[in-house]
């Protein structure tokens, strides 16, 4: 009989086995989420086939900190509105995390590159990346 092969059996053990495991999938992150400083409250949410994040409210109005996008590079867009800008944008899902996104940083007005990953505890790492150096943040559910 065929089964009987040690090799056969082993091919179809491994094949059952991947088979029956599930699969990884990016975790759904939509919804409010709170900044690490909680100065604010980050909308995320579909945007197409990718995954986008708005400033939704400012939870804390800093003493000379400017309501506009006074630090884009871009002289066009430094008076648009902090409050509903888009600082999350083009996330596509991985195996187990939210990737190949960029962050916007409307306090230095520098776009890095980013990655989502929710955290055992149910808050969500947001990494800001320059190559290979990563600096992250955990930000916690509304």
């Amino acid at each position: 009989m065929l089964y009987n092969d040690p090799m056969i059996r082993s091919a179809i053990l491994a094949a059952t086995a991947i088979a029956a495991a599930p699969a990884l999938a990016a975790p759904d992150i939509a919804g409010d989420w709170v900044t690490q400083d909680r100065s604010a409250m980050i909308a995320i949410a579909p945007c197409g086939a990718r995954l986008c994040g708005t400033i939704a409210r400012a939870l804390i109005i800093k003493p000379g900190h400017a309501q506009t996008d006074v630090h884009n590079p871009d002289p066009r867009l430094r008076g648009r509105k902090l409050i509903g800008m888009t600082i999350l944008s083009g996330f596509s899902p991985g195996r187990d995390r939210w990737e190949k996104g960029r962050i916007y940083d409307p306090e230095s007005g520098k776009t890095y590159r980013s990655l989502l990953k929710l955290n055992p505890d149910r808050s969500l790492k947001v990494s800001g990346c320059i190559a290979f150096f990563c600096q992250s943040q955990r930000w916690t559910r509304r």
